[in-house]
């Protein structure tokens, strides 16, 4: 039998930006007994995620749910509304924004990459003016979607999503957004409607906490009118059939369905109101990040985006000093400590690493990660300007988090 547990002792540190930690909550829920997806309990089931996933994304709209990781999501979005040559502008934050360019490029879609040049593209949000000026440019509305991500796990940045719908509807431009919010949903502030988004995508291993699995696409009164008249195939991922059967709270074909179960506990505990529902999610992510990046700053390393207005509260990328390899500094700090580090990815990787803080996570579990990262470095020979450990215990203790636990008894 494969041995998975391979941690003698203690728990493993996983601090990668997603998969995220899975709380025992759900867990616990997804041991559930499979039951009859054609039978009247799982009709409830999916009634019940259903609403819960438009509650998360802040939608009146439909939520479309598939077995499927969230590239699965990306194809869905994509086949569902355009037509083989379709133009579609993509804008470069990152790697998984390269990665989703790559694919409308498979599916016979015309893409135009816009960003800024080299690696510096990979350190800032979306510049929204850019898209707005190329646009305005498209006077005969040749470009039929602008497809951005959201939270670029690869970097740590996080767009401005208000300012990119501002920028196509100045420009008069009829074109569809498209948002990856992969890592972003349930642990950045993302607000469907309010932003005018007409497909959001995601995935159950982020800010849902689930194990990966789930994909999701959030739609708009506008994306389902045109993917009538779309033309590229699409079986698996038609909306139709999905959108009409989750009516009565059932799938088309055969979900998830104790993944579902977790879904519906992750629903749950995001949605309390009790510990504050959705913005006090928000906010416990944004008091992380900071508690966070008090450490890098400390070291006296930069952090990879690099414009403080957009930082990341699911993520922090620590690069490196020149010439030291940061995987090595990951591979070294997962032999010594039993902690895992996102790698860098693309353009940077060997040059950063990344620091999650999101999924089942607290102050303690961060202090444990940046000790394990502080320890790694010095062994690493990096020079640190300071102790990053002590910079965050400082933070975490005098910004106390707005929720406070509940009483025992």
């Amino acid at each position: 039998m494969l041995t998975l547990d391979f941690h003698p002792t203690g728990r493993h540190f996983l601090q990668i930006p997603g998969p995220s930690p899975v709380p025992d909550r759900i867990l616990r829920a997804m041991s559930l007994p499979t039951i009859d997806h054609r039978g009247p309990e799982f009709a409830l089931l999916g009634k019940r995620v259903l609403s819960g996933m438009q509650q998360i994304f802040l939608t009146k709209h439909p939520v479309v749910i598939y077995p499927a990781s969230g590239t699965g999501a990306w194809e869905a979005a994509l086949a569902n509304t355009l037509s083989p040559g379709d133009s579609v502008l993509m804008y470069e934050t990152g790697h998984f924004a390269a990665l989703w360019n790559k694919m409308a490029t498979r599916l016979d879609l015309k893409t135009e990459f816009l960003g800024l040049p080299g690696a510096e593209g990979w350190r800032r949000g979306v510049q929204a003016d850019l898209i707005e000026k190329r646009l305005r440019a498209d006077t005969q509305h040749q470009i039929k979607a602008v497809c951005v991500v959201h939270n670029e796990t690869s970097t740590g940045v996080t767009s401005d999503i208000r300012a990119v719908r501002k920028a196509i509807d100045s420009a008069r431009h009829p074109a569809l957004l498209m948002v990856d919010s992969i890592s972003g949903l349930a642990s950045a502030e993302y607000r469907h409607d309010d932003w005018g988004v007409d497909v959001c995508i995601s995935g159950s291993q982020k800010g849902l906490m689930l194990p990966p699995g789930i994909s999701f696409n959030a739609l708009s009164p506008k994306a389902l009118e045109v993917s009538k008249t779309a033309r590229l195939p699409k079986s698996f991922w038609a909306w139709d059939e999905m959108v009409d059967l989750n009516r009565s709270g059932y799938f088309p074909y055969t979900p998830n369905t104790n993944l579902l179960y977790g879904l519906a506990e992750a629903c749950d505990m995001l949605l309390d109101p009790q510990h504050g529902g959705l913005e006090a999610v928000f906010a416990r992510h944004r008091r992380w990040g900071e508690g966070v990046r008090a450490a890098v700053k400390a070291w006296g390393l930069e952090i990879q985006c690099a414009d403080p207005a957009v930082y990341s509260p699911v993520l922090t990328g620590v690069m490196t000093p020149e010439g030291v390899d940061a995987d090595a500094v990951r591979k070294l700090i997962y032999e010594r400590f039993d902690l895992s580090l996102g790698m860098g990815l693309g353009k940077v990787k060997g040059r950063m690493f990344r620091i999650g803080h999101l999924g089942d996570c607290n102050d303690l579990t961060l202090m444990a990660a940046l000790s394990g990262c502080e320890m790694g470095l010095k062994l690493s020979g990096v020079k640190l300007a300071g102790s990053g450990v002590q910079a965050a215990m400082d933070f975490f203790a005098s910004h106390p988090s707005p929720v406070a636990l509940a009483r025992a008894a």
